[in-house]
């Protein structure tokens, strides 16, 4: 147990640290496409010899997961990465991350609406929550403007989120979650490169020094906290928490990922949410524990069985 934390709290903190090394690409002149790209496909290389030792004896699920692996790569990796690296050169990371993380809530209403699985009164009640606590942290209610834009690739993220949740409870559970990672990112990057080949994905690169916590430093050192420390580790880290705590205990864990990223932004960027929006990002922690919790009590046939709320490696 105490070994589980420790590993889901060190996956959390290093998934909390993506925001910051994009933010020094995106301000030097990086989009956000090819930070994705440089990224995952790193971060696929890096996993491929650990995936391909986890696959011996197993290359026949990887064949019956081909299609769900290529969907996991453009939506839960593509997708959750683009619109959550576009939020951030647009909202504070936070906002950005609490966009992002409201994907917990579209799960229910697809396992709803697609499924027939109704929501118990205690999901009902975390939605709401987490509904007030998404206008807060929007500041909906003091007649603040944020970029639209930067709103909107929030949404596609969570979007992106809500897709890792659903198609990872369908991917056959002989797969190494590590495989599904790794070919996830290979996928991915090979999508997002050929989109920029084509010219429908913007794809700009500077090679020179960047700002990164208030330094000068050489733009491979945010590229390597995203590989390796926002990536690899966190991959790694997640997993392992995953196989020690359940699913249940590490989706809880995982959350802090929220605290560590708003934590960071303020410690290295000086970025920190008003009061309000504080207060909404609460709320909408709360609200998702209450769906959590409404779930678990809905029973076996519930959406934890067949789309699990995320462990700490979803964050990616």
């Amino acid at each position: 147990m105490r070994l589980g934390l420790l590993l889901a709290l060190l996956s959390a903190a290093t998934f909390g640290t993506s925001g910051i090394f994009a933010r020094s690409l995106l301000d030097a002149g990086w989009s956000a496409g090819s930070a994705v790209a440089v990224r995952v496909g790193l971060g696929a290389v890096l996993l491929a010899i650990p995936a391909l030792i986890a696959m011996r004896g197993r290359w026949a699920a990887l064949r019956r997961s081909a299609g769900p692996v290529g969907l996991f790569g453009l939506l839960a990796i593509a997708a959750a990465q683009v619109g959550y690296f576009n939020a951030v050169q647009r909202l504070p990371i936070g906002v950005a991350l609490l966009l992002e993380y409201s994907g917990i809530l579209l799960v229910v209403l697809w396992m709803w609406a697609v499924h027939g699985q109704r929501p118990v009164r205690l999901t009902v009640a975390g939605a709401v929550t987490a509904l007030a606590g998404l206008a807060l942290v929007l500041d909906l209610t003091s007649g603040a403007r944020f970029d639209p834009l930067g709103v909107m690739w929030g949404l596609i993220a969570a979007v992106g989120l809500a897709g890792y949740f659903v198609l990872s409870a369908r991917v056959d559970p002989e797969l190494p979650s590590i495989a599904l990672a790794s070919g996830g990112m290979a996928v991915g990057a090979v999508l997002l490169f050929g989109l920029g080949a084509a010219g429908l994905l913007p794809m700009t690169f500077t090679f020179g020094q960047v700002t990164l916590a208030g330094l000068q430093v050489s733009w491979l050192v945010p590229i390597a906290g995203l590989a390796v420390v926002a990536a690899t580790i966190a991959y790694v880290a997640g997993i392992g928490a995953a196989r020690l705590l359940g699913a249940s205990l590490s989706s809880f864990v995982g959350l802090t990922e929220v605290l560590f990223a708003v934590l960071f932004a303020w410690l290295f960027v000086d970025e920190l949410p008003t009061a309000l929006q504080l207060g909404g990002g609460v709320l909408i922690i709360g609200g998702i524990v209450l769906v959590r919790l409404g779930m678990d009590r809905a029973g076996p046939d519930s959406t934890e069985r067949k789309a699990p709320l995320p462990s700490v490696e979803a964050a990616a």
